[in-house]
């Protein structure tokens, strides 16, 4: 069976990950799509372990989480589009619906998979984070990527029709704490900044009570309390990163720091 179908990945120094995520897509290749890969200039191996599985492997300057990823769409020939981040993997029931919606003609023009991520030596069940529907594979011509980065979403064209597939994609989401704490750190910036690029301006409400209110929710609501010490500590992360955004407006509010747009 022919696939015709173009897996888009964006990239940046991720050779810890990246050759789980494209060894997870090969047989998309192998069956007649293709793999575009966007990278940011990498430092590390990243574009060697690239180049090993496809040759449309691009590098782009970083212009932001949403609009690297419409470049790569943009890179895409097929018009069904399976987009992943560098930390995700297909897994084999995903791959199993992927070939089964493929035969009878994708007969919707977009679909949801659960992402199950991996997190502190447990697969993570509650706190918001399972199952975390993510809109993954769709009709190019009927999507774009929207949103407020870091926060990228794939928005669809009005009248368009999705469908929840019973499947997961794995998400190997960050290697240890000091790896969370780095990208609580780079996620705030963008954030922040695209937040004030969108008219916002800095809340003391917001910077006292949206941290805790985050927690609650992480903990008790979403019962991240159930997933052990590993809940609790993604629960705290989480309240800090919402405070951390907030700070960081604060921050360039009061210093007059120009943002970029």
């Amino acid at each position: 069976m022919k696939l015709h179908v173009s897996v888009c990945i964006i990239c940046f120094n991720e050779e810890t990950n990246i050759r789980r995520c494209l060894d997870s897509v090969k047989w998309i290749k192998a069956a007649g799509g293709e793999i575009v890969v966007i990278d940011s200039f990498s430092t590390d191996k990243t574009p060697d372990i690239c180049r090993e599985y496809t040759d449309k492997f691009t590098q782009n300057k970083w212009p932001g989480f949403v609009n690297q990823k419409n470049f790569a769409l943009d890179k895409a020939s097929h018009d069904w589009v399976l987009s992943l981040d560098a930390d995700e993997v297909i897994s084999n029931e995903a791959k199993q619906a992927v070939i089964k919606e493929a035969e009878t003609g994708f007969l919707t023009d977009g679909y949801l998979f659960r992402r199950h991520t991996f997190y502190l030596g447990r697969w993570i069940n509650h706190g918001g984070w399972y199952p975390d529907w993510k809109l993954r594979l769709f009709k190019k011509s009927k999507a774009r990527w929207g949103g407020l980065d870091p926060h990228d979403r794939i928005v669809m064209a009005e009248e368009s029709t999705v469908k929840h597939l019973d499947c997961d994609i794995v998400h190997h989401t960050y290697q240890n704490l000091s790896h969370q704490i780095k990208t609580i750190d780079r996620f705030s910036d963008a954030s922040s900044e695209a937040l004030m690029k969108d008219g916002k301006r800095f809340s003391l409400f917001h910077l006292l009570f949206r941290p805790p209110a985050k927690f609650l929710e992480t903990y008790f609501y979403k019962l991240g309390i159930l997933d052990g010490l590993p809940g609790l500590i993604i629960a705290v992360a989480s309240s800090f990163y919402v405070f951390i955004k907030y700070a960081k407006m604060w921050e360039r509010q009061s210093s007059n720091q120009p943002v970029e747009r």
